[in-house]
């Protein structure tokens, strides 16, 4: 599955990382909720880490449609609840 980050690129992940990816994001839409700043900023930083590390980066002229595309590390509260679907960051594969 491919997986923008806006300003830095897509990396490709194994389907493998989907269901751990669904944990972070949930944790994610928890702190936006309850309005917890410091829960907000570990969630999407830890959401961000995995996926760089799992992630392998796609050359940067590839045009590969993104399956999620997550929102860049200084992203807002209110520009990350801006995104957010019915489904949150990372909707169901199905």
């Amino acid at each position: 599955m491919i997986v923008r980050i806006m300003g830095e690129g897509q990396l490709d992940l194994s389907e493998a990382d989907f269901d751990l990816l669904e944990e972070f994001d949930q944790t994610i839409e928890q702190a936006i909720e309850s309005e917890n700043e410091e829960a907000f900023r570990r969630a999407l930083r830890e959401l961000l880490d995995k996926v760089r590390e799992d992630g392998t980066p796609l050359a940067d002229d590839s045009l590969e449609p993104s399956q999620f595309i997550l929102p860049p590390a200084d992203a807002s509260m209110a520009e990350v609840r801006s995104m957010l679907g019915d489904e949150g960051l990372i909707p169901d594969l199905a």
